[in-house]
């Protein structure tokens, strides 16, 4: 089954851009996203830009309405995602405790709804 990991967390949190804690922080990036393409489970991942540079869209009375920034004011925003294929919710979870965003935010997992139910 394929899951969604969400990498979730506050502006500021964690290591400052360029000190040794980020760079480490990116190498451990760095790992688990490899170790994952070599156990076969990563589909697709990626970083966010800013939530600043986010556009919403949104339709009301057929009318196109497009707003800058992201769709909801939170002090949480989204970084980046990963995408697995993983046996069940449990290999997930595993996986999702080796991306560094868990040791600053949090990580949102959630099964991709692979049938429309009806």
């Amino acid at each position: 089954m394929k899951y969604l990991l969400l990498l979730a967390g506050e502006a500021g949190v964690g290591p400052a851009p360029g000190s040794e804690e980020f760079m480490q922080m990116l190498a451990d990036y760095q790992s688990a996203t490899e170790a994952m393409a070599a156990a076969g489970v990563l589909v697709d991942s990626g970083p966010l830009q800013d939530p600043s540079n986010a556009t919403t869209v949104r339709v009301r009375d057929g009318q196109r309405l497009v707003t800058d920034g992201p769709f909801a004011e939170i002090r949480e925003q989204l970084g980046g995602y990963y995408v697995v294929d993983c046996a069940d919710l449990d290999a997930a979870l595993d996986w999702a405790e080796t991306i560094p965003a868990v040791r600053y935010g949090s990580i949102e997992v959630r099964p991709l709804m692979v049938e429309i139910p009806g």
